[in-house]
């Protein structure tokens, strides 16, 4: 495996933790009703950027 495919599936890897980081911390807050509306910023913040890094991925790995 070269550089640039290990730092492919970093990128594929990182970007499904911090998807799943964010879904986390929306459905916690979903359930117990006693998150401020700055978590859920937050929890969509990292969605994106989750989905970012993952499209990043996507793209580097078809070059």
């Amino acid at each position: 495996m070269d550089a640039r495919a290990k730092r492919i599936d970093t990128f594929r890897i990182l970007g499904t933790i911090v998807v799943a980081a964010g879904l986390l911390i929306t459905i916690v807050g979903l359930t117990t009703d006693d998150l401020p509306a700055a978590a859920y910023v937050l929890a969509g913040m990292l969605v994106v950027i989750g989905s970012g890094l993952r499209i990043e991925a996507a793209v580097t790995d078809r070059r």
